[in-house]
């Protein structure tokens, strides 16, 4: 039996530790099972074959992208190779692009506080993705975020006001999953830089979402 294929295309912002970042899923994947190539450029995108990948996954901020990328990318996924990402570096890669963003099914706006204690809410305990896990305590960005009320929501964050009143109480989807065409898409918000991959929930969230997403 043949391994699972997957791209990993890393770049933009360097407070994301982009790099970093991609290594730690590279590893990941690796000894999932997977045969993983990694990328520091968009140009990858545009590879005719993309579509051969199991599973595609942009650790990129705040860049840009082609448009022949940007088609290639969205054809692959639509014919069904999985998408998964997380924080910026999936719902907030190319601010200018709404096709991608309505394939990814939200975009960043604001992380009230910047860094903060905060807590995340398990919403769908049935799903094998979040099977087993509980709400838990995480240290980082809060991200509020403009999303497709057509996701499916797995956990969730609830604002407190402190900083914005008039978001006091308002819950915000933390990890969604997602049909775009034949493909399958995975997005988490934790994840603002590589140390995070340290907290145990935040790891089971990204690497059974990928494994989800990954044809």
């Amino acid at each position: 039996m043949s391994k699972k294929t997957a791209l990993i295309v890393w770049g933009g912002w360097e407070g994301h530790t982009p790099e970093a970042s991609a290594n730690v899923m590279k590893s990941t994947l690796e000894a999932a099972g997977f045969d993983v190539t990694i990328d520091g450029s968009t140009e990858a995108f545009a590879d005719p074959n993309l579509g051969r990948f199991d599973l595609i996954m942009p650790v990129i901020t705040m860049s840009t992208i082609e448009k022949e990328e940007l088609t290639n990318l969205l054809a692959a996924v639509r014919a069904g190779s999985g998408l998964a990402g997380f924080h910026g570096t999936m719902c907030d890669s190319f601010r200018n692009e709404p096709d991608y963003q309505f394939m990814t099914g939200g975009q960043w706006v604001a992380h009230p506080g910047d860094i903060i204690d905060y807590t995340i809410q398990i919403t769908k305990t049935d799903d094998p993705i979040t099977a087993g896990l509980s709400d838990f305590a995480y240290h980082s960005e809060q991200y509020y975020m403009h999303i497709d009320p057509s996701i499916e929501v797995l956990a969730t964050t609830t604002f407190d006001g402190s900083r914005f009143d008039e978001i006091d109480g308002v819950t915000m989807p933390v990890a969604w999953k997602r049909r775009f065409g034949k493909g399958r898409v995975f997005y988490s918000a934790l994840g603002h830089i590589a140390d995070e991959f340290n907290v145990p929930e935040m790891k089971t969230l990204m690497e059974r979402g990928a494994l989800w997403a990954a044809r």
